[in-house]
């Protein structure tokens, strides 16, 4: 197998189990904070906190290599 063929299987196997984490957490859930109210499915919940870590975390890096400086 060459570098690309395996990048591509890689790729179909991380993109089915996402689509498998979000059939399995369809259920929807109700959000509250300060005066919203949403209801959305826990997938979505989830994708959207690990984006938000993802973000904070990358500002945070940011911050302390200029701190650093």
């Amino acid at each position: 197998m060459n570098k690309m063929t395996i990048k591509l299987v890689i790729t179909t196997a991380l993109i089915i189990l996402v689509m498998i984490f979000a059939v399995q957490n369809a259920a929807v859930v109700g959000i509250r904070l300060l005066f919203w109210d949403v209801a959305i499915p826990r997938s979505l919940l989830i994708f959207m906190m690990l984006f938000i870590g993802i973000v904070v975390g990358w500002f945070l890096r940011s911050v302390f290599r200029i701190l650093k400086k």
